[in-house]
């Protein structure tokens, strides 16, 4: 008993088992966690490290060397990146591919633990390094509240309201505020009081230092018990701070302080007697947000691993509309980014095109098949897809843009199998064998062809699911969905299928003349044409190879790319201004730039970032870090069809209003990659080699008419005021560095002499002077500062004696412990690759001095990336599906013709990328994959039956021909039904060159597969056409 026999005679438990199927698939596809695009790891971590004061070259060689060295011997390292700043290291550390979500936590303890050992080799003054591990977290939801008339106070207590709520929202993961300002409790000094005084800074910073620490009081002994101490007196209000004596040891006569109360004689000062005190806002603010032109506080929130996000935008819009009544009127929350809107608008759009593609595939098998056996097929192929649900939804496959593709452009694959088993039955009816026993024969011979073949199918996309770069964890949903359609697919095309052919399938009436299956015209006409391209085999793979020479030639002037731009109705427009920028101007720059982007037709909302990029909204966006001489806004636009002119509208005006400025538009991405499409490293040991280098490639890069965003990640040079100390002078008068450096510190920024405790808040305190203007450099003439000898303030121009004006690095950026310079630019139209290949040369024929090089990294590494990760796999996977062909025929010959015919669906790529000027991207690889195993199935099933018919007993020619001719039907109904269901994806960017790829090359394959195997067949068996 074979097994469609088994499955034939137990019909009720089959039918039963069918419909358990369908109803489980059912509700697993709505257990499904809903994305708009699959989720990838991120495998970076960043390494924070303070030192205030010091320059960008002091933080390079005292505090980033020192971590680089410690983190580079993790031998998880991919390559570790790091920017020195002014007072601040960051490292960004990569590792390396094979590391995933479950093994990154391990590899963020070992990077601790590295950064901890070195922590006691950094200089004095410096911050105890921070890692944070959770740079790749996604805020899919991110909303910007906004208050017209409101105070920034006001609007921070409905931000907090809101993230304390939404909190308990089922699948919230966490909650982040973005551009919320830090309060801060100043303490403005009267520095000539202080002088007349005779009071040094330093009393009475060690008072606030020291006058609201927490202490240990110690306990005591009671009896039995042990009681603690816990004694009052810590500050609990912004006034008391008024109150705080800073002096006891003074005498006055005759001298009335402000408002303490004290008379001649008194020996106590306050703090309010030589200080303004008062309850502000850290300034500069480091980040800053708008929204629809007006400020705002960001709120990101994030799904938990494997959550609904639709779910989760719903319950938490409903938890919002029910807070909404509990706030001030006028108070509003506008959408930055609404991840599960549009999810689920990507994901009605993806089960509209699903479906589509399913009518069409029935649609053509009730055209070429009949109306039962089209509705047998049809029911199969549902089945199959619902049933795929029930295994995807324990390998945690989400509803998302890859794996619902991944269901279209296997439908034509899933309905191969049962269009063989029924095509197969149907032809055994025509002959008079009875329904049932055609069904079991059909199965028994095609069974393990079959299978090879379906393995084979699902090996061509295996490259992809074993890739451990981001782009293949990306793409793996497309490997997992077609590995468990297909081997359903066969599953079922064995099992199900045979028995409703028994079922439905009606068997000629008895004493009717039994017809030829193969008499009709089309089956003729092919006969004809095959048996004389055998007679005429020669002159029929010249032309084939001819055809193939020249899809070779062709293919070069077909674009290349990685992956394309999003159709998001959202676009970026970054704005860099000089280096060294105070983000104030900064402002004023985003605030014209926003009143002309606000009155352009189609422009919906804007979003304002300045001062660093924005939460993680996307996984594929990647936030700028932080500069204040820099800005982004997100522009929300009605139609994404608008994307386009408007990005270029709004270029021309930054580079006609705002010369100074770099400004450029553009598009999110799909899939992984990096900023900036062109980027070359150049690495060296002197910066002022580098720029010089850099230079010359933004020459180069400048002189393509095509090229824009061009500049450098070390940024201008900025200037920087060294005052001269007099050092006889400054000894004379108890005056050493570290005193002018608090001096100045505390005449312009701000310095923090301690915390002041509120509930679970640590405001900072800043001494500053009250008397300087802080916007005005001059006032550096009027600073003053305290002479431990003259016990009195005297001007710091006494203890200085000019000041001198520099140039320095404020950015210094290095890769793998080399400093390292990186040059970006993007193309203004076309691909990426164009522009590349015309400035390549020209800037690798740039002369390098000893001791530096040059490196690609932007597109052309990501890609190169990617395909190296399916190199990796595509030898191997090969190797196995060669190794099936020959196990499936025991022949080398009959395995070699299958595979001379795979190389001939490039003749259809080429002609297919070319006519629709489409580029062959990474999509379109995953393609040509894919249509390597399509046209292997077909091909093993068509060699399969010229064996079984050889086996008959029939004459090689005859049975070359017959073969042909019995397998044209399903062959060409599976290749129809795989390129016209394929069609809804032509309509959708990120698979719209994979659909073409396989479309064109499908199609003109098929047609040749059916000419050119059985005319390679007669070659090497050596058949001679009738």
């Amino acid at each position: 008993m074979n097994i469609a026999q088994f499955f034939i005679e137990r019909r009720v438990t089959t039918l039963v088992l069918s419909i358990v199927m369908l109803g489980a698939g059912l509700l697993a596809y709505q257990g499904l966690s809903r994305l708009e695009d699959p989720e990838f790891t991120i495998k970076e971590a960043l390494v924070i490290t303070s030192y205030p004061g010091a320059s960008a070259a002091e933080v390079e060689e005292e505090v980033t060397d020192r971590l680089e060295k410690s983190i580079q011997k993790m031998g998880q390292l991919k390559f570790l990146e790091s920017k020195s700043d002014r007072g601040l290291s960051t490292l960004t550390v990569t590792i390396k591919d094979k590391y995933d979500k479950t093994t990154l936590p391990q590899v963020w303890d070992e990077l601790r633990r590295k950064v901890g050992d070195v922590q006691s080799e950094l200089p004095p003054g410096t911050g105890t390094s921070l890692v944070v591990d959770d740079y790749g977290d996604v805020y899919g939801i991110f909303v910007a509240i906004t208050g017209d008339g409101y105070s920034y106070a006001e609007i921070k207590d409905v931000v907090d309201m809101f993230r304390r709520e939404l909190q308990l929202v089922k699948d919230v993961a966490k909650i982040d505020t973005y551009g919320e300002r830090t309060e801060a409790i100043y303490v403005e000094l009267n520095r000539d009081r202080m002088s007349q005084l005779g009071l040094s800074p330093n009393v009475i910073i060690s008072e606030l230092k020291h006058k609201n620490l927490v202490t240990d009081s110690g306990r005591v002994k009671v009896g039995s018990k042990f009681i603690t101490l816990n004694p009052t007196g810590g500050i609990k209000s912004v006034e008391q701070f008024g109150a705080i004596v800073i002096s006891e040891q003074i005498s006055l006569a005759g001298f009335q302080l402000g408002d303490s109360g004290a008379t001649q004689g008194s020996r106590q000062i306050h703090l309010r007697d030589v200080a303004r005190i008062w309850r502000g806002y850290v300034e500069p603010q480091d980040i800053k947000i708008r929204y629809d032109g007006m400020p705002a506080i960001g709120l990101g929130i994030s799904t938990v691993l494997g959550g609904n996000v639709v779910a989760m935008g719903t319950a938490l819009q409903q938890r919002v509309d029910e807070l909404n009544t509990q706030i001030p009127v006028g108070i509003t929350a506008g959408m930055v980014s609404m991840q599960s809107e549009a999810v689920e608008t990507a994901i009605k759009g993806f089960v509209i095109s699903l479906l589509e593609a399913v009518t069409i595939v029935i649609v053509v098998l009730l055209f070429f098949m009949g109306m039962r056996s089209g509705i047998l097929i049809g029911s199969v192929l549902v089945l199959t897809i619902a049933g795929s649900f029930i295994f995807l939804s324990p390998m945690q496959v989400a509803l998302e843009r890859i794996s619902l593709g991944a269901l279209i452009i296997a439908l034509g694959m899933l309905v191969d199998n049962a269009i063989v088993v029924v095509d197969g039955v149907l032809v055994r009816m025509q002959k008079g064998e009875d329904t049932k026993q055609a069904a079991i024969e059909v199965v028994k011979q095609t069974a393990i062809p079959l299978l090879g073949a379906t393995v084979i199918a699902i090996l061509a996309f295996a490259a992809i699911g074993t890739s451990d770069d981001s782009t293949g964890e990306f793409c793996r949903s497309l490997y997992q969905v077609v590995l468990v359609s297909l081997l359903l697919s066969w599953v079922t095309a064995v099992t199900i299928t045979p028995l409703l052919c028994v079922m439905f399938l009606k068997p000629p009436k008895e004493g009717a003349e039994l017809k030829d299956p193969y008499a009709g015209g089309f089956f003729t006409s092919y006969k004809g044409l095959l048996n004389a391209c055998i007679r005429m085999k020669t002159v029929i793979i010249v032309v084939v190879v001819a055809l193939f020479v020249s899809a070779l030639w062709g293919f070069q002037f077909v674009e290349q790319s990685f992956f394309p731009p999003s159709t998001r109705p959202q676009f970026m427009v970054d704005l860099w201004l000089p280096q060294g920028t105070h983000i104030d101007e900064t402002q004023k720059m985003v605030e014209s730039v926003e009143g002309y982007i606000k009155k352009q037709k189609g422009v919906t909302h804007t979003t304002s970032l300045i001062g660093q990029g924005g939460l993680r909204f996307l996984l594929t966006y990647q936030p700028e870090k932080l500069n204040s001489a820099y800005a982004q806004l997100l522009v929300d636009v009605d139609d994404p069809e608008k994307l386009d002119s408007l990005m270029a509208n709004i270029e021309i005006h930054l580079q006609e209003n705002y010369p100074d400025v770099l400004g450029y538009a553009s598009k999110f991405q799909l899939g992984p990659g990096s900023t900036g499409l062109i980027q070359a490293r150049l690495s060296g040991p002197d910066a002022n080699v580098l720029r010089e280098l850099a230079g010359q490639v933004k020459t180069i890069l400048y002189a393509d008419a095509d090229s824009k965003a061009i500049r450098t990640d070390w940024r201008q040079r900025v200037k920087v005021v060294r005052p001269i100390v007099a050092e006889v002078q400054a000894n004379l008068n108890g005056i050493e560095k570290q005193d002018i450096a608090s001096a100045l510190l505390e005449g312009f920024q701000g310095r923090q002499v301690g915390v002041y405790r509120e509930g679970d808040l640590l405001l900072p305190i800043i001494l500053r002077a009250e008397d300087v203007n802080r916007s005005n450099i001059e006032s550096i003439n009027n600073l003053q500062i305290w002479s431990s000898v003259a016990r009195t303030m005297i001007p710091l121009r006494q203890v200085v004696t000019s000041f001198e004006t520099m140039f320095e690095d404020e950015i210094i950026m290095r890769r793998d412990r080399k400093r390292t310079i990186t040059v970006f630019a993007d193309p203004i139209a076309g691909q990426a690759t164009e522009l590349f290949a015309r400035v390549r040369p020209q800037i690798e024929a740039i002369d390098l001095p000893v001791g530096y090089e040059l490196e690609w990294g932007g597109e052309y590494e990501d890609s190169g990336n990617a395909q190296e990760g399916l190199a990796g796999g595509i030898p191997a996977f090969t190797l196995i599906m060669v190794l099936i062909t020959i196990m499936l025929f025991n022949s080398l010959r009959q395995s070699l013709i299958i595979w001379l015919v795979v190389p001939l669906a490039l003749i259809g790529i080429t002609l297919g990328l070319l006519s629709t000027n489409q580029p062959f991207g990474f999509m379109a690889i995953l393609g040509s994959l894919s249509l390597m195993g399509m046209l292997i199935k077909n091909a093993v099933v068509l060699i399969d039956e010229i064996n079984l018919q050889r086996g008959m007993g029939k004459e090689l020619i005859s049975a070359i021909v017959d073969s042909g001719v019995s397998r044209i039907r399903p062959v060409a109904l599976a290749a129809s039904t795989t390129a016209l269901g394929m069609i809804p994806l032509l309509f959708d960017a990120f698979f719209v060159a994979m659909a073409v790829t396989i479309i064109a090359g499908l199609m003109f394959a098929t047609l040749l597969t059916m000419i050119v195997v059985p005319v390679l067949y007669a070659t090497f068996y050596q058949a001679k056409a009738v």
